[in-house]
């Protein structure tokens, strides 16, 4: 195993338990007990396991109502959209390559994601958005059709709607302000400057930030945490993905958690422990439980 491949070591536990907003155990290393015991080890007592496509929406509903640390997000992710109608070739999305499946295709997973969206142990629906880094021109009207679709799940629910914003951030907006935002909605990996933090805290948005606001050259995000209002911040993984500085690179896990608090606190000049109260306060109220 290169040093890429393992795992960074234990950080020092947090002294006020936080939660990790966004996180893939379906893709992590190791068994669900054991990602849970090592983040709970460190301070990480919530994880919010999230949902890419109608399988992955299944095991998050199915984990988070077989743990008590676990909460489930369920979606369509913005680039899952597009390959249900379209059909993936390459099999990009670790199902394989499969035939497009036109509209209908699209409104029989959209209807199973309501579905699981109504399970109690089920706190929201994301991550969902737009993502025009990986979508041609030809997949957006399939991924603006399922974001709106999503938006209208949340709130008939009465859910969360946690959104996936990549290179997208005006048309975002837009079609949040244009279908109603739910009540509560989350930027998963926050990715604007801030301007944009200052519009979504006015709208009452909650900002969740990941290891991206530790790496050298993301000081725009680090502006923008500095102006998000303490009580709309959130922190999250997105694990595998996005692992802080000085471990960036290398597989993300929710024990990594500490560092981007660490790192976050000393951003906006508080004591963590202070950062770490209102990060528990923001992502219990942000997914109500």
């Amino acid at each position: 195993m290169s040093s890429k491949d393992e795992m960074p070591p234990l950080p020092e536990p947090l002294r006020v338990a936080v939660a990790d907003s966004h996180t893939h155990l379906d893709m992590q290393r190791g068994t669900v007990e054991e990602g849970l015991a090592r983040a709970a080890s460190v301070g990480v007592t919530t994880v919010v396991q999230v949902g890419c496509d109608v399988k992955g929406s299944r095991w998050a509903a199915e984990t988070a109502a077989a743990y008590e640390s676990v909460h489930a997000a369920v979606a369509l992710h913005p680039n899952e959209a597009p390959r249900i109608v379209l059909g993936d070739p390459d099999g990009w999305s670790r199902q394989g390559a499969r035939p497009g499946g036109g509209e209908a295709a699209l409104d029989d997973a959209l209807a199973e994601i309501e579905s699981l969206a109504a399970l109690p142990h089920v706190k929201a629906v994301g991550e969902t958005g737009l993502d025009y880094f990986r979508t041609g021109p030809d997949g957006m009207a399939a991924q603006e059709r399922s974001f709106r679709a999503h938006i209208e799940i949340a709130k008939r629910q009465g859910k969360a709607l946690v959104i996936h914003d990549r290179e997208a951030h005006a048309d975002v907006l837009r079609i949040l302000r244009e279908e109603g935002a739910p009540e509560r909605t989350v930027f998963h990996c926050y990715s604007g400057d801030a301007d944009m933090a200052r519009e979504c805290a006015e709208a009452g948005y909650y900002l969740s930030f990941a290891g991206t606001v530790t790496f050298k050259n993301a000081q725009p995000l680090r502006d923008a945490l500095a102006v998000t209002p303490l009580d709309r911040v959130l922190v999250e993984t997105d694990a595998p993905y996005l692992t802080p500085a000085p471990y960036r690179g290398r597989p993300n896990a929710p024990y990594l958690i500490p560092v981007t608090v660490r790192a976050m606190a000393a951003v906006r000049g508080i004591d963590v422990d202070h950062l770490c109260e209102a990060l528990a306060a923001n992502t219990a109220r942000a997914f109500d439980y």
